[in-house]
């Protein structure tokens, strides 16, 4: 492959890239900096080492979110592989709906380990076969079965709609709170150690429209004061919406979507919100947001 041909298929690989990254991660920004990285570790191979680049790129991609969790604040061993398991599910080869796995993932992240993250998500979100997945995460075909099913029988256990209720009403009442200036309300819904990140387009995007209502967004914030000041009195025009399955909010003024916010809600509270801006991740995501229209 000529180097533009490399430049191309990285380009098109990338917003499948990015997806099983976040996926994997739970988070936009930190699945931005692992395809960032894989493309840093691109440009040092030689192509032509490369038999096929869409595998080299899924492998490097999962290896470095695995790296993430593994150097980051993870709690949680790899489980061994030796004890006996339960019979499967009977879908061994079958993928979770869609609908499933936004909602119930963000429930049940915490509890898998990093390779049954990396199992399930190659494997039942993004179709790789266990024979792919084995040597990804470095087990053999059937320990690979058994990492994905652990997962699986997590997921499946969530009842997904009344998740999404939780979630979508802990967004609502947020975002409420927000444009009240309920300051008070907005300390109750954030976590304690919540944070608070954004990409530097739409950070440089609200900054001029400060006077009119938009969030005086940071780069990176954490606590609840502190996130709940940039957003207190703010975010008018900004309302829920779907974001590939994940329940956040959108602000998308005459239709149009110019920031979508990820949101992490935990036993009630919110976490983590994510506000993305740039114009390649907005393009990448299916964003619906809410009917629900809210004045200036």
């Amino acid at each position: 492959m000529t180097t533009s041909d490399v430049v191309a298929e990285f380009t098109r690989q990338r917003p499948r890239l990015r997806g099983i990254a976040l996926r994997i991660l739970g988070s936009y920004h930190d699945a931005e900096d692992a395809v960032q990285e894989a493309w840093l570790r691109l440009q040092r191979t030689d192509p032509a080492g490369i038999d096929n680049l869409e595998a080299w790129l899924t492998t490097v991609v999962s290896r470095i979110s695995l790296d993430q969790l593994r150097t980051g604040a993870w709690r949680y061993e790899d489980l061994s592989i030796d004890a006996p398991e339960p019979a499967d599910d009977g879908i061994e080869d079958g993928a979770v709906e869609a609908d499933e796995v936004g909602a119930a993932m963000l429930v049940v992240l915490d509890t898998l380990a990093p390779l049954e993250r990396l199992a399930f998500v190659l494997h039942d979100v993004f179709g790789l076969s266990f024979d792919r997945v084995a040597p990804i995460v470095d087990r053999t075909p059937e320990a690979a079965r058994q990492l994905a099913s652990r997962a699986r029988r997590r997921v499946r256990a969530v009842d997904v709609a009344a998740e999404r209720t939780r979630q979508r009403e802990a967004v609502e009442a947020f975002l409420r709170a927000s444009r009240d200036g309920d300051f008070g309300t907005l300390l109750q819904l954030l976590d304690p150690e919540v944070e608070l990140r954004a990409d530097a387009e739409v950070v440089a995007a609200a900054a001029p429209q400060g006077d009119h209502g938009a969030p005086l967004l940071t780069r990176r914030a954490r606590g609840a004061d502190a996130v709940a000041r940039i957003f207190n009195g703010r975010a008018r025009e900004t309302r829920w919406a779907d974001l590939d399955g994940w329940v956040g909010a959108a602000y998308a003024p005459g239709g149009t979507v110019y920031a979508v916010y990820s949101v992490v809600v935990r036993d009630g509270r919110i976490t983590r919100i994510e506000v993305i801006g740039a114009t390649d991740h907005l393009s990448d995501l299916a964003v619906t947001p809410s009917a629900e229209r809210h004045l200036p």
